[in-house]
């Protein structure tokens, strides 16, 4: 593959990964993905990406307590916040010196990580907790704010409640990327109107995605991004195998094809995205 692609959302501290993780990232790389995002969505899972990333300087990293690993009540929300804070702080004292009035992760350390995520609600595994999942995803929102990072947001079954609190409850300061972005007319039109990038996954390429086209159509080419949420949703022709970044090539193909462009330049335009909401990189000339 000639051209290079950035996925720009991956689980690596999957323990789906554990037998062959530095075999598969190696041809990841060598496929052409010459970036990508790996993924926190717990306290652990954030740390082991970040020591994960430590090994590739292509590599980058997002902090996150996702709705479906928070625990059960505001205060120990509220703890494990602040220990994901923490880490992230440590992380960056034990990397570089930045000085005391640049941001928190500082220029440097924005290499590694880009950004708070995954963060949001799921109403689809999570129904009983609705205002616990609220509560985390406005807290995580504030610590955001605090470190000049954007937010990556997982929604699933709660377009609404999403869009009333990022329009109506809480002010987001770097905007960010809807992840794995549910084919939702609405959700997609309101997002966009909000200032966020869309992110599309393995799913627009199912053979049952009857409305991916129309949703694809929606984004405007410098608001788009691409992923694979490895180590799931395997697009087509790979679905029902372990999903890895180089079958982001195939949510590339699908949107090029929608859009009647070349992937050449799906890639580019997905690549200059991805480096501007994450503020890495140069960029690419289109």
């Amino acid at each position: 593959m000639s051209i290079e692609l950035f996925d720009t959302h991956a689980h690596y501290n999957d323990e789906k990964f554990d037998e062959d993780r530095e075999e598969i990232i190696q041809k990841v790389y060598e496929s052409g993905v010459k970036k990508l995002v790996n993924a926190g969505y717990s306290l652990a899972s954030s740390k082991k990406a970040i020591e994960i990333a430590k090994d590739y300087d292509w590599m980058y990293v997002i902090c996150g307590i996702s709705p479906n690993d928070i625990p059960n009540s505001k205060d120990k929300i509220d703890e494990q916040i602040g220990e994901l804070e923490e880490l992230m702080k440590n992380y960056v004292k034990s990397v570089e010196n930045i000085p005391s009035n640049s941001r928190i992760l500082g220029d440097k350390i924005s290499k590694k990580i880009v950004a708070i995520g995954e963060i949001g609600l799921d109403y689809y595994w999570n129904k009983e907790n609705k205002d616990l999942q609220k509560h985390a995803f406005m807290k995580q929102i504030e610590l955001a704010n605090r470190l000049n990072l954007p937010i990556v947001i997982h929604t699933r079954e709660a377009a609404d409640d999403t869009i009333d609190i990022l329009k109506n409850k809480i002010t987001v300061d770097k905007k960010g990327i809807f992840h794995c972005c549910p084919m939702n007319r609405e959700l997609i039109k309101q997002a966009l109107q909000l200032g966020f990038f869309i992110s599309f996954a393995g799913p627009i390429t199912f053979k049952n995605a009857k409305n991916a086209d129309e949703m694809i159509e929606m984004v405007p080419l410098d608001r788009i991004l691409i992923e694979t949420d490895s180590p799931y949703l395997s697009p087509e022709p790979n679905r029902g195998k372990r999903n890895d970044s180089r079958n982001v090539y195939y949510m590339a193909k699908k949107i090029a094809e929608v859009k009647k462009c070349t992937i050449e330049e799906i890639a580019k335009y997905t690549y200059n995205n991805a480096e501007k909401i994450f503020e890495i990189g140069e960029g690419k000339a289109l």
